[in-house]
């Protein structure tokens, strides 16, 4: 959660989320129009256990009462198995 905070309450992360929310919301609107119903979103960053973690839960929020959802973070589970 204070990760979580901390990515949310940076300016460019608004920035960037207001971007993709645009593009994200055309794309599933006309690949719904095709009668599509399979979409892959990934996000990725340095790490891959902060900025894109946070990214993709806000992602899956946001878009998991409108679609069918689900959400994946490939390198946490690499990085709790090595511990």
């Amino acid at each position: 959660k204070c990760v979580y905070d901390y990515v949310m309450e940076k300016p460019e992360t608004q920035e960037l989320l207001k971007r993709m929310l645009a593009f994200t919301d055309y794309a599933f609107a006309e690949y719904v129009k095709e009668g599509k119903n399979h979409f892959t979103v990934a996000i990725g960053c340095t790490g891959g256990q902060h900025r894109s973690v946070s990214i993709t839960n806000y992602l899956y929020n946001h878009y998991k009462d409108t679609y069918n959802s689900y959400c994946e973070h490939r390198d946490i589970r690499k990085s709790q198995n090595e511990k």
